[in-house]
């Protein structure tokens, strides 16, 4: 049996980081969002802009170099000194710019990676604060594709921004500058001509935002639903629906293929305006000069810097026309993921929430009123008292509000009017992590991590010894199949636990609820997946493992519950009947007509076992149930 004192839920706390308890905030729109990491780390940034900056200017400077040095050399002998002081400019500009490179990248890597690491651990961050309704309403993969996708997308973003949009537009500063000192004419037509072009492709991205968003969004579709295939492989084999799904995949990808085509014709379209513009304006550049160089207006050097810095400017803003472009792009898939992922959340923890375990374990629902979004009500001003250690067994048929019962306990969901109270306190004035802290969980449909046994069962309790592991996994009947395995607690049981049978998985739960220990246990079909023979063990294990505590139970084989101290009948989101089991059996209500049900079923099953009908179902069953109800 697993024991620890419950004050050492509260010690289990402070292994929580400070910025999990906190309400995340982050902007919402996609430049805000860039905007508010930048500003994290706003002196790596700030001194890799400097970094560019400065080695674009040296690149400009290299070039004015190279003009003093043809106008040195056309001067003949007598400029001797201005030749070989340019020379030394030249070279040293060129070790300078290089250096500078090299610096802009060591800086780059650490701060644009490590901001696509926040980024990532942020959004995460608000996506587990979502309830349980937001998570079956959204594909698991296009989720995490959303995640990834921001990360990507802003490394492309800064990565387009520092090395191909602050370049060009440091050389345009630069070229202006030397223009102005050759004919200021030339400046202001290039000025203009910057102007216009910038204008002109602010006008473009524009009316292709819808496009690049449209391909943004049927890509994240498309994500989701390929990793929604590939988790469901066993239903595609068992189904033989391989066709099927490769079909109805093609239709998605050919959509996903038209918007992706629609958007690259657009950037196409936009690089052909701009080519052109590009060799009109450059053509006109290189004209005038030459004409003020016939006219002994300009210096030979005056030439060659002008048609240096016309081509690099020319090279240059189509880097800068197709980057913005792309970046445009890129803020369309951080929106796309940031209208999906930073939706409010719906059950949130109060400004003064108190961060207090529960200790004895009493629970209270007091007029709790809830309708699910979609407007079916569940309960309406249920009141129902749960005392310190009593064992409830919640029956009733299928919608009839049971799982949703629980749910509420857990705040998965808040209702909308009336108060659960837990301790005495109010679910709603509690920190939701000091409130599930409080609640050890064994779900129907039981999810293991791609991680070993061990850390499976440790989960819930990440302080616990490896004794205190193998003596949950005993308590749970897990220990004959663990040593069968070849690595033991260190197996690793895939995605979701598939290398383990459905009763394996469900007792690895019920080891990991054991473990953490808390005051309230709640079982919601905890037994389901086992056989007879494992449940009767498991059994034992659980009433074993409710001493001292609440224990809420939700189950479809009523044999299960004979040794709770009270049932509960819901029907229609309404408790019809209540008391000890062995009462009810013989009330003639709807607990013993359920009762009488299963014993039938069991009976026929029982019976047919030797014809290979059940051969999980023992025949003895409905006599235990008999004897049980008596």
């Amino acid at each position: 049996m697993i024991s620890m004192p419950l004050g050492r839920l509260s010690e289990r706390r402070a292994d929580v980081q400070e910025e999990a308890e906190r309400p995340l905030a982050f902007p919402r729109t996609p430049l805000r969002f860039v905007g508010h990491y930048l500003w994290k780390r706003k002196v790596e940034f700030g001194l890799l802009f400097l970094i560019v900056i400065g080695a674009t200017a040296c690149a400009v400077g290299v070039q004015y170099a190279m003009k003093l040095l043809v106008d040195g050399l056309a001067a003949g002998g007598g400029s001797s000194s201005l030749v070989w002081w340019s020379l030394v400019m030249f070279m040293s500009l060129i070790a300078v710019e290089n250096v500078l490179w090299r610096s802009s990248g060591w800086v780059g890597s650490r701060a644009v990676v490590r901001t696509g690491v926040a980024m990532r651990l942020d959004l995460l961050q608000h996506l587990t604060g979502h309830t349980m309704r937001f998570f079956s309403e959204h594909l698991a993969g296009s989720l995490a594709t959303r995640v990834t996708n921001v990360s990507n997308s802003f490394y492309s973003l800064m990565t387009t921004f520092v090395w191909n949009v602050i370049p060009p537009l440091t050389d345009f500063l630069g070229a202006f500058i030397i223009f102005a000192t050759i004919d200021y004419r030339m400046a202001l037509a290039l000025l203009l001509f910057y102007v216009m072009v910038a204008v002109g492709l602010a006008f473009i991205s524009i009316r292709g935002q819808p496009l690049h968003r449209a391909y943004a969004d049927r890509a994240g579709a498309v994500g989701g639903e390929v990793v929604d295939v590939v988790s469901n492989i066993w239903s595609i084999k068992a189904f033989a629906a391989s066709r099927r799904e490769l079909s109805r995949l093609s239709t998605r990808l050919d959509d996903e293929a038209t918007s992706q085509r629609r958007s690259w014709l657009f950037l196409e379209k936009t690089r052909i305006v701009h080519d052109l513009a590009l060799w009109f304006a450059a053509g006109a550049m290189l004209i005038w000069v030459i004409v003020l160089w016939s006219a002994g207006s300009v210096t030979p050097g005056d030439v060659v810097v002008v048609s240096a810095l016309t081509f690099r400017i020319l090279h240059g803003s189509r880097d800068l026309a197709f980057s913005l472009i792309n970046q445009t792009k890129d803020l369309g898939v951080i929106g796309e993921a940031l209208r999906t992922i930073s939706k409010d959340h719906e059950v949130v923890d109060s400004p003064d929430a108190k961060d207090v375990v529960a200790e004895r374990g009493s629970l209270e629902f007091k007029d709790v009123t809830f309708v699910h979004s979609g407007g079916f009500s569940v309960f309406d001003k249920l009141n129902l008292r749960i005392e310190p250690g009593e064992k409830v067994g919640i029956v009733g048929p299928s919608g009839a509000g049971k799982s949703t019962l629980l749910g509420l306990i857990q705040r998965l969901y808040d209702p909308q009017s009336g108060e659960i109270r837990i301790d005495g306190h109010v679910s709603t004035e509690l920190t939701q992590d000091a409130l599930r802290s409080s609640i050890s969980v064994v779900p129907q449909d039981i999810s293991l991590f791609h991680r070993s046994l061990r850390e499976n069962i440790r989960f819930g309790r990440p302080d616990a010894t490896d004794a205190e592991v193998e003596a949950a996994a005993r308590a749970a009947q897990c220990e004959d199949f663990i040593h069968a395995l070849e690595h033991g607690y260190d197996t690793v049981v895939g995605e979701r636990g598939a290398k383990l049978s459905g009763g394996q998985r469900q007792r690895i739960g019920i080891a990991r609820a054991l473990l953490k220990n808390a005051p309230i246990l709640v079982l919601d079909e905890a037994t389901s997946a086992l056989d007879t023979e494992s449940e009767r063990a498991i059994q034992k294990a659980l009433v074993e493992a409710g001493k001292g505590r609440t224990v809420m139970a939700v189950a479809h084989r009523l044999s299960t519950l004979t040794s709770f101290d009270r049932i509960i009948v819901i029907v229609n989101g309404e408790i019809v009947e209540e008391g000890p089991p062995t009462e009810l059996m013989r009330a003639g209500g709807m607990f013993e007509t359920l009762w009488s049900l299963q014993a039938e079923a069991l009976e026929t099953a029982g019976s047919g076992s030797a014809d290979g009908v059940d051969d999980e179902a023992p025949a003895d069953e409905p006599n235990r149930l008999t004897h049980a109800a008596g």
